[in-house]
């Protein structure tokens, strides 16, 4: 642990459990960190286990909450809930950044509070908790951080899923089906993407951000907004102020270039099943 990072045992007492140190260690290894030191285990692994995990408690919350509502509108409620955008902000809040093992690179460029990062890293340790102890326990830790999300996601329109929202759009306007063309540069530690929506021959404003996904939801409600403007809809129009900001629960503790077009498709998460706690495979490097 480098001097200028503040102490694992912090992160852990405003987590409110102890979580295994070599798991914790991992779950907060960036892979810029893994490159200029000797390609050691990142926290990707983790991350990939920590999203199901999430996945798992939130979907199973949201079917519990909304009995009477479809299996569409669940899925919206989900994906906001587990976005990228509510995951950095609950990260903030526990001031992850602080605590986070990152490259030169990723240091000199704010990497710290980069969404993209402080996502990943919150994702990984929900990963590190579930091994190091069980579905019940890193359930409980969700609730306490995303219970707030869970409750406010109900009420945040078409802001929920932008490119869910732009596909009805443009079916109920016999318009046919978006699709998406997607721009990525910078290295691949540091990529950046820029994606525009063409529905029929019209293409629509460009949205940018860390990520594919970002990108293509911001694109999406510009291209849902300009729609919406020229052609009405029989839906109400989304809360922009619910849209664009998230907030995360009071009761968390303090804190070369490519191209492609691709049809809209909505994501699914696989759950990890309960049962016999799996060990940490801890000699893996993260992909």
């Amino acid at each position: 642990m480098t001097d200028s990072l503040k102490s694992p045992a912090l992160l852990e007492q405003r987590l409110g459990l102890p979580i295994d140190p070599v798991l914790l260690e991992q779950a907060l290894t960036h892979r810029s960190f893994s490159y200029e030191n000797g390609h050691c285990p990142t926290n990707e692994r983790l991350e990939f286990l920590g999203d199901s995990v999430l996945g798992v408690v939130v979907t199973s919350t949201l079917y519990h909450t909304h009995p009477d509502l479809p299996e569409g509108q669940l899925a919206k409620f989900r994906s906001h809930v587990v976005s990228a955008k509510a995951l950095a902000a609950v990260g903030r809040e526990l001031e992850l950044g602080d605590f986070l093992r990152l490259g030169k690179g990723e240091e000199a460029t704010g990497g710290r509070d980069k969404s993209s990062i402080l996502a990943d890293a919150m994702e990984a340790l929900l990963g590190a908790v579930y091994l190091d102890h069980d579905l019940e326990t890193v359930g409980q830790l969700i609730h306490r951080l995303f219970d707030k999300l869970i409750e406010a996601s109900a009420g945040l329109g078409a802001g929920l899923d932008w490119k869910t929202s732009l596909q009805e759009l443009t079916a109920e306007h016999s318009l046919g089906v978006p699709a998406y063309l997607v721009d990525e540069e910078g290295p691949e530690h540091d990529k950046s993407f820029t994606a525009r929506v063409r529905v029929g021959e019209q293409d629509y404003p460009s949205g940018q951000g860390r990520s594919k996904k970002v990108a293509e939801q911001i694109a999406a409600e510009h291209a849902y907004r300009s729609i919406r403007k020229e052609h009405g809809s029989a839906k109400a129009e989304p809360d922009a102020s619910n849209s664009d900001t998230v907030t995360p629960s009071p009761n968390a503790p303090k804190s070369g270039k490519k191209s492609k077009a691709e049809p809209d498709a909505s994501s699914t998460l696989d759950a990890p099943k309960p049962g016999k706690k799996p060990k940490p495979d801890l000699d893996a490097a993260g992909a």
